[in-house]
């Protein structure tokens, strides 16, 4: 099977539902999508639509109510080392320098000691951390724990990279800058990334297709195919193709928002 052809992501009607002391509540609801092998898909939709409750499922820490998900073509049933996920919130362990924070998953996984260092210098190189390996999380920036996180993952050699949220803590130069090297990781490395971001204009500048997401219950209910220049920077955010794909996505998730918005007033009454 040849590189273009292997299986990347595949969902199939994914349902995930909750028992709450109101009664249940279905958080995603028969999602049913595919996401290229070495693809960059980004999902955006309002607060609490189930965006983070998809990404887990298809990371295998949370399990479907009903449908599969698939990665490569193994369905998947628990947590798989093929699959790398980074936090919104900061994961470093703030006890260990750089390195020691980057091997500690390998550490925990059983890669060979012989092999931790090299590949744990090789994805601090990749994310620009290179003279950074002795320094202590305290010693470093928000925006650059979030790169030792990234690498921790990377380091992992995952087939595949969810992503949710990692740079909402972050302000919005450090984000553009961020999110800039993210690509470029990905161009180089050519995994298949999901990234969950309320971030529009963020989710154009880095994917090849952004799914919409409806309130709850979680529906996609758009997809856009981003057709602008593979290589993109910041500037592009200027052109009129991307402020008609920015529209268009505003135009789903301002209904879709408004809804929820209705929904949570009406419960507090």
């Amino acid at each position: 099977m040849t590189h273009a052809t292997r299986p990347g992501i595949e969902l199939d009607d994914v349902t995930v539902s909750f028992t709450a002391p109101h009664g249940t509540v279905t958080a995603v609801q028969g999602v049913t999508e595919r996401v290229p092998d070495a693809s960059f898909v980004s999902i955006v939709g309002p607060s609490g639509c189930g965006k983070s409750t998809l990404l887990a499922v298809i990371s295998g820490l949370q399990r479907a109510t009903r449908g599969v998900v698939s990665v490569g073509g193994k369905q998947v049933d628990g947590p798989d080392p093929s699959i790398g996920v980074v936090f919104q919130e900061d994961s470093t362990l703030p006890w260990r320098d750089v390195l020691e924070n980057v091997r500690f998953a390998m550490q925990m996984t059983g890669v060979p000691k012989s092999e931790q260092t090299e590949r744990a210098q090789q994805a601090i190189d990749l994310v620009g951390l290179s003279g950074f390996e002795k320094s202590y999380p305290s010693q470093l920036s928000g925006g650059m724990r979030q790169r030792v996180a990234l690498a921790r993952t990377l380091a992992m050699q995952p087939k595949v990279v969810l992503m949710d949220e990692p740079f909402a803590a972050l302000d919005q130069q450090t984000r553009l800058f961020l999110g800039a090297e993210v690509r470029r990781i990905w161009e180089a490395t050519k995994q298949t990334i999901v990234f969950v971001t309320h971030d529009i204009s963020e989710a154009i500048l880095l994917s090849q297709q952004v799914w919409v997401m409806s309130y709850r219950p979680g529906r996609i209910i758009d997809v856009v195919d981003v057709d602008l220049p593979g290589e993109r920077d910041a500037s592009v955010v200027s052109t009129s193709r991307f402020n008609e794909l920015h529209n268009r996505i505003w135009e789903s998730l301002q209904a879709e928002s408004m809804r929820g918005f209705q929904q949570q007033e009406a419960a507090k009454k």
